[in-house]
């Protein structure tokens, strides 16, 4: 990342868990940013960062570039062509929209024609990460979009993590987002079977998955993951309403094409579990807990020692 970031106008629409994490670190990397979120006041602590809160997502038709962080389809079209919206004001759009929602390619498709018909150029720019990785800086950053707008984009993506990966033209990047929150069930799913089995034959969670992250099998996730497996830290990142949403998408893509996803049905499955329990707004990672009471065991934190490989 460079030391000192274009001087440009950046608005951003969406300041929930994640978007008030990414937000921040772009003003408090010297960034000129305004900043809307539907309830105002969970966006006012990032005043102090430099943040400008204002009142309608309309007040950023004027920025040369905006980016937007929603948890549906239906919250993107409500924030930029619904009442107040970005593109609400016919004489004014912002140069670029960076859109870094989890939505579908056609909805992705759809929002992108529409912006175009104003003059905005669109970028699909998904994250890999939780609110906790974007503190860190260390968000995976995938976009798709025209080129010319990724590189007037790219500076400030650098921001939110050193993987910034341009994929192509057009919506690719949301496939590629869509698979990778699929894998992101199905590796946690995975981790915690295996820590189940070994629980079950008198092997702690944790010395588990400290063979696991010091075999190849190893990895960032497993690392980052190794509280919640064995300190039971369900700590809420990303919930089972987003999860079970991003793994439709991943099943509805699948059945476009032909190709069987078995395993993400069982992990769909997992997850509408907990959310018929009225786990709903609680963490995905719960997984792990609906997979041991099939199982009959009660779990308990051991209170181990073990780090979340990001500090």
């Amino acid at each position: 990342m460079s030391s000192e970031l274009p001087k440009l106008r950046l608005g951003w629409i969406g300041l929930g868990r994640m978007g008030h994490a990414m937000a921040g670190r772009l003003a408090r990397a010297g960034a000129d940013i305004r900043g809307y979120n539907r309830t105002r006041a969970k966006a006012e602590s990032l005043v102090a960062d430099g943040v400008k809160v204002v009142d309608r997502p309309a007040d950023l038709a004027d920025c040369d570039i905006v980016f937007t962080m929603v948890s549906t389809a239906g919250d993107l079209k409500a924030v930029t062509f619904g009442e107040g919206g970005l593109f609400s004001d016919p004489k004014c759009a912002p140069k670029i929209l960076a859109e870094l929602s989890t939505v579908s390619p056609e909805d992705s498709a759809e929002m992108r024609s529409l912006a175009a018909a104003r003059g905005t150029q669109m970028l699909a720019v998904p994250v890999s990460g939780n609110d906790v990785v974007a503190r860190a800086g260390r968000l995976s950053v995938i976009a798709s979009g025209p080129r010319a707008a990724f590189d007037t984009v790219e500076p400030y993506l650098q921001v939110f993590g050193p993987s910034v990966t341009y994929v192509g033209e057009g919506d690719v990047g949301r496939i590629v987002k869509i698979c990778h929150n699929l894998y992101l069930g199905i590796a946690f799913t995975g981790l915690s079977e295996v820590a189940l089995l070994a629980e079950s034959h008198g092997v702690p969670r944790h010395l588990l998955l400290e063979v696991l992250n010091k075999s190849v099998l190893g990895s960032t996730f497993s690392r980052y993951k190794t509280p919640v497996i064995a300190n039971l830290d369900y700590t809420v990142t990303f919930t089972n309403t987003l999860m079970k949403k991003d793994l439709e998408l991943g099943l509805k893509a699948a059945r476009e094409t032909g190709v069987p996803l078995p395993t993400t049905e069982v992990v769909r499955d997992i997850v509408q579990a907990n959310i018929d329990g009225g786990r709903a707004e609680q963490d995905y990672t719960l997984i792990l807990d609906e997979l041991a009471k099939r199982a009959g065991m009660a779990l308990k934190s051991e209170n181990a020692a073990v780090g979340d490989g990001l500090s």
